[in-house]
């Protein structure tokens, strides 16, 4: 019980310390290409229906 402890300790150890000796630059470019929830979860099926509702919406208006 106590060596997963402190393997838990080790990890998140190693985590922090390559986390601290990488450049500030690269680690803000990983959130840069990061994409909306509502896709990374349901693929292109949100955006499809928002392209359909506003075309509705446009056409409605006419």
């Amino acid at each position: 019980m106590a060596s997963d402890g402190e393997d838990l300790v080790k990890y998140i150890t190693e985590k922090v310390v390559v986390y601290m000796e990488s450049p500030r630059e690269s680690r803000g470019r990983s959130r840069a290409g990061k994409q909306p929830w509502s896709q990374r979860w349901f693929g292109m099926l949100p955006v499809g229906l928002s392209i359909w509702r506003s075309s509705r919406k446009v056409r409605d208006k006419r």
